[in-house]
């Protein structure tokens, strides 16, 4: 597969890059940094090498000339080099730090709080839809996601089935993050269920045979090894009671699909309607990450059973945007943005669906979520992706 250029853009000074494994962090560092001093803590030598004696940093960084550009790809495996980074940052030569992550877990305990707010965050996302162009398909996007790791291999489907494993083995096994493997993995199995719905913790509990604390656990390290991330519910000038749970979505819809058990019983829009939203939430996401926006996202569902699937809130004012996996819209399918217009009446509100003709119903547009997708673009203002889907 083709290098494809990404909508991140990279800061002018130091700066961490988080992402899950596979979205193209290494790849993305190559492109822009080709003459960087890189130091790659997943070699098993120069992992055992800094784990050491982290202060080999300094000998090396000192031979690079200042203003020069030093890459560390997953700080997390010694986060003691944060001290000899901070040090050197602090020398007043100049030389830019990219510090790359797959987990947060370790640096948030401490870590990054030793740059002293010197180091901006970035985030690498899974592909955009414009990231592919021509080749983003919206159906092959709905069964595979759109991991770069995963759709880059001779193999798709087969690399996409690994993936959970690959971060069970190397980030759970290996750094210690959980004595029960095997539990983990059966948990992973059971969330699954959970993808763009309420979380209730304690269902899942009960669906693993385990302890609510043991569950909640789980749910904040998939977050810190960022495989998944939970919607709070939007409760700006609520005047209706609203429910309480967020939402949980894995980061990637593909991810989601390789994890979730399937059997004859199944009916496909138990599957296909939550990929469709996760591949929508993973596109806002990225959005609002690349585009560098100062805004929130969100989800609203009130106690009566109202809901918009994602709220966007921040300069780009308030969107409400319901997502459904369905090529006809009916007047049930309105319900939850019109209680929204009701209670936010300066919104906009969009439904994405799977239709291929722009419409308005009820106040409400309606957009074929292909379009949209396609159109979303970091550089634009969210009103203008509207006005060109």
């Amino acid at each position: 597969m083709t290098t494809l250029p990404r909508f991140l853009a990279a800061p002018r000074g130091s700066f961490f890059l988080f992402g899950p494994r596979g979205t193209g962090k290494t790849t993305w560092l190559r492109a822009q940094f080709p003459d960087a001093l890189v130091v790659d803590l997943l070699r098993a030598e120069e992992f055992r090498r800094f784990a050491a004696r982290p202060e080999r940093l300094r000998e090396l960084v000192r031979a690079v000339p200042p203003g020069g550009d030093i890459v560390v790809d997953e700080i997390q495996r010694v986060p003691e080099l944060l001290n000899v980074v901070h040090e050197l940052m602090e020398s007043g030569k100049r030389w830019r730090f990219v510090l790359t992550g797959s987990s947060a877990r370790t640096l948030r305990r401490g870590g990054v709080n030793l740059l002293a707010g010197r180091a901006i965050l970035r985030t690498m996302h899974p592909f955009m839809a414009g990231e592919l162009g021509a080749g983003f398909n919206l159906r092959a996007a709905l069964s595979l996601g759109t991991v770069p790791t995963v759709l880059s291999s001779g193999d798709p489907a087969g690399a996409l089935s690994a993936y959970a494993s690959l971060y069970v083995e190397q980030e759970v096994r290996a750094e210690g993050l959980t004595r029960d493997v095997g539990s983990f993995s059966r948990f992973l199995e059971a969330i699954a269920f959970s993808h763009a719905a309420t979380l209730n913790v304690s269902e899942v509990a009960r669906e693993c045979a385990t302890s609510r604390s043991t569950v909640s656990g789980y749910v904040e390290l998939v977050e810190d090894l960022l495989l998944a991330f939970r919607l709070p519910v939007f409760t700006r000038r609520a005047k209706r009671r609203l429910v309480a749970h967020p939402r949980f979505f894995y980061f990637d819809c593909g991810v989601f699909r390789s994890l979730r058990p399937s059997g004859p019983l199944d009916r496909p829009e138990e599957v296909a309607g939550p990929a469709l939203e996760g591949l929508v939430a993973q596109h806002l996401r990225a959005w609002l990450a690349y585009s560098e926006t100062d805004g929130g996202l969100y989800y609203w569902r009130t106690r009566a059973g109202a809901e918009v699937d994602f709220v966007l809130y921040g300069a780009t004012g308030i969107w409400g945007i319901d997502v459904m996996n369905a090529d006809r819209i009916r007047p049930a399918d309105l319900r939850g943005l019109s209680a929204f217009g009701d209670e936010y009446p300066e919104a906009r509100r969009l439904l994405l669906y799977r239709g291929d003709r722009r419409l308005v119903r009820n106040r409400v547009l309606c957009l074929p979520v292909s379009e949209f997708l396609a159109k979303l673009d970091p550089a634009r203002e969210l009103e203008a992706v509207v006005a060109s889907a």
